[in-house]
């Protein structure tokens, strides 16, 4: 699933089955893909990078989990306005550095 478009389009049959399998609300999924783009977005601006991973990859998350995890942290939906702003200061280049270092740690 190298091209976005076959991801996304895994994405929708992977919620499906979320769902028939009765664990809407049970289970979140968030996607990473390292083509992901977001609409407001252009390919250059750092931001994609919250969602960006070296490999295209689900996260499965308990639903419990993660509302306990939010539960003691102050404003958790500032958190990805954070991330942007964060990934935006850094720029560009290094977090492209960083992403690479991650397929150089997977081939060692």
């Amino acid at each position: 699933m190298a091209r976005f478009e076959e991801f996304n389009a895994f994405m929708t049959l992977a919620d499906q089955a979320v769902v028939n399998a009765g664990l809407a609300g049970v289970i979140q999924m968030v996607a990473f893909h390292p083509g992901i783009l977001f609409a407001e977005t252009d390919e250059e601006d750092p931001a994609n990078y919250t969602n960006r991973s070296p490999y295209p990859m689900l996260h499965l998350i308990r639903e419990d989990d993660l509302e306990a995890a939010v539960a003691g942290y102050p404003d958790p939906d500032a958190i990805p306005e954070r991330n942007i702003r964060l990934l935006r200061r850094m720029g560009l280049t290094r977090v492209r550095e960083l992403l690479a270092r991650c397929y150089t740690a997977s081939a060692t």
